[in-house]
Order: C-alpha cells, then sequence, then structure tokens
C-alpha cells in the first residue's frame, strides 16, 4: 500500500485490520535505520492470531518510501506520521515505538497544532534517554560514519554494542564483508533521516501520556540503555509498566520478537 504525499513522495505501509470490533490495531512506529518489515514478520503473525491487528510503514527516507527535494526533520516524521493515521483510521490503536519512534509516536499523540490523536495504549521500547554529552556525540559520530562509509559502515561499528550477544552469534557472518565501503550521499534519504536523528529534541512532556504504558528496555543495550535515567524518566508517567529484557539489547522486536507479541497481547488485555 502506498500514501501519496508532496510531490513523488510517499509512504509505504500495511495495514492489517483486527478481525473483529474488540480487537486493537498496533501501530508501529520505526527508528530511523528500521523497516517495517521487522514488525510483519516478528510480532505480526502473533498479534494476527489472536485477532489484533498491524500498521507498519517506512518513514520517507526508508525502503519503498520516496524522498525527492527538501529535508527530513522530526516535525515533517510526525506529520507524516499522522497524515497516515488519519487516512488509514486504524481500530483502537495502540501506538508501539522502538527507539526514537517512540519519541515520535508521543510527539504525535500529545499533538501540537493538529491537536492530540487519540490512542488506547502506549508501548516504548527503549525509547527513554535524555542527550546529554556521550548521546550528542554518538548522535553526531553515526552521521560522520554514514558520510564516510555509508549504512554497511555504520552497522558494523555498533551492532555489537547495540544487539545482544545471542543475535550476534546467529548474524556475525552477515556483518565486516570483505570490500570496502560506499559513502552515504546528502541527496539520501538516508542521510536526511540520520541528520534528523541527530537533530531531534528529547522534550516529550511523558507526564502528559494519560492512556496505561508500557516500556521496554533491552538490558544488552549498550549505548542508549542508562538505568538511573530510565528510573527518573519513568517516576513521570501516571500509569506505566516497566519490563527489561535480559536477553536482548536495542533492536527488541528483532531480537526477541515471540516473548514481545506475548507481552504485547498481556498488556492490551487489561485495556
Amino acid at each position: 500500500m502506498f500514501l501519496a504525499l508532496t510531490g513523488d513522495d510517499g509512504l509505504s505501509y500495511e495495514y492489517r485490520a483486527p478481525q473483529n470490533e474488540d480487537g486493537f490495531t498496533f501501530v508501529c512506529f520505526n527508528p530511523l535505520t528500521g523497516d517495517k518489515a521487522m514488525w510483519e514478520a516478528g510480532i505480526g503473525p502473533g498479534l494476527a492470531e489472536e485477532g489484533h491487528g498491524l500498521l507498519t510503514w517506512n518513514l520517507r527516507g526508508q525502503a519503498d518510501s520516496p524522498f525527492t527535494a527538501g529535508e527530513i526533520h522530526p516535525d515533517s516524521i510526525v506529520a507524516d506520521a499522522r497524515r497516515l493515521l488519519e487516512a488509514v483510521q486504524p481500530q483502537n490503536p495502540v501506538f508501539v515505538g522502538l527507539s526514537v519512534g517512540g519519541l515520535y509516536a508521543a510527539r504525535v499523540h500529545l499533538g501540537k497544532n493538529g491537536g492530540r490523536y487519540p490512542c488506547r495504549g502506549f508501548v516504548l521500547i527503549n525509547t527513554l534517554r535524555e542527550i546529554g554529552p556521550r548521546l550528542s556525540w554518538i548522535n553526531a559520530a553515526l552521521l560522520r560514519l554514514a558520510e564516510t562509509g555509508g549504512l554497511d559502515l555504520l552497522r558494523d561499528v555498533y551492532s555489537p554494542l547495540l544487539l545482544g550477544q545471542d543475535w550476534q552469534a546467529e548474524n556475525r557472518g552477515n556483518f565486516l564483508k570483505t570490500g570496502g565501503y560506499a559513502p552515504l550521499s546528502h541527496d539520501d534519504g538516508a542521510w536526511h533521516l540520520l541528520k534528523a536523528g541527530a537533530d531531534t529534541v528529547w522534550d516529550v512532556d511523558w507526564a502528559g501520556l494519560r492512556v496505561p504504558v508500557l516500556n521496554v528496555t533491552g538490558r544488552q543495550d549498550r549505548i542508549f540503555r542508562d538505568d538511573a535515567v530510565i528510573a527518573r524518566l519513568l517516576a513521570q508517567f501516571q500509569n506505566v509498566r516497566a519490563l527489561d529484557y535480559a536477553e536482548a539489547g536495542h533492536m527488541v522486536p528483532v531480537e526477541a520478537p515471540a516473548r514481545l507479541a506475548r507481552d504485547l497481547l498481556e498488556f492490551v488485555e487489561g485495556l
């Protein structure tokens, strides 16, 4: 499916509606280097078996979501998501955000000029953080790596820090391949997405999320996880349950999809 936006730009998306009027739609917000396929192949089958729906899409600049001109910035990512939601009108939406996707999901829900977009619940996966000198440096380095050697170099450097050891053992052969690296052009949508990530301001009013929240943290995320920061931010929520995944790192939907699907199903049973 495809939602046309401006000019030749648009969003590649998939929507599977719930099978009954009581079913929920899990609305999945990608990280900046993600792909909707990770949700569809990971948690999708388990949710469908229980009659629930799934809405996934690729941000402009990701696979099959063309980006042709101007720039991608945090506000445009939020605006695109809202346009898709208004076009699809998913039944009983539950927002699920991975990494910075959780931040953009919160901004869609809390609203600004367009007002609040309602949802029944919120799932944040490795989202909670504060951008101090260390993470600011890392965000700038991600962009520099991509400019130097493209996404292949970025993945080769950061994957051992982001992903858990079980996933590393199974997938090591797909990385550090022979041959050189190709720089990422400033005309490439992926570069603009990384630039948007470096420019994102983490100023969400987490207390404003009045719907139930499930917070998931991968214990083996060695870049973004800061236990003290997570504990401090969790104290701001009005209704939150926190889960730690000892076996996973940053990319929980890829590393532990079966467990995540079970926890999502348990979460919506209480909504």
